[in-house]
């Protein structure tokens, strides 16, 4: 068995920080890209931040410049530094990793299960 489990969420005001961690846990052989979504209520889930194996990252518009993701590849955590938050922020935010269990699977697609982010403004 795989699970990603999220930590870190939150209330903080606008302008404030949060970090978010994710860890990945169970047998496990290599994580490849591991990402960060969010949704909102009313709103479809939305990817924020992706990191590859390699530490190659990709931003969601939005969250450009304010936002940075990085990994912990002995840990098999990744990480997401959220500043400079704004009330649009808030959601809840999903872990997500490729994972490799053994030579012999399928690299397979894992979801964490949230936690909440919420900015008052």
């Amino acid at each position: 068995q795989v699970q990603l489990v999220e930590s870190g969420g939150g209330l903080v005001q606008a302008g404030g920080s949060l970090r978010l961690s994710c860890a990945a846990s169970g047998t496990i052989l290599s994580v490849n890209t591991m990402a960060w979504y969010r949704q909102a209520p009313g709103k479809q889930r939305e990817l924020v931040a992706t990191i590859t194996s390699g530490d190659d990252t990709n931003y969601a518009d939005s969250v450009k410049g304010r936002f940075t993701i990085s990994r912990d590849n002995p840990k098999n955590t990744v990480y997401l530094q959220m500043n400079s938050l704004k009330p649009e922020d808030t959601a809840v935010y999903y872990c997500n990793a490729d994972i490799r269990r053994s030579y012999y699977r399928p690299v397979t697609n894992y979801w964490g299960q949230g936690t909440q982010v919420t900015v008052s403004s």
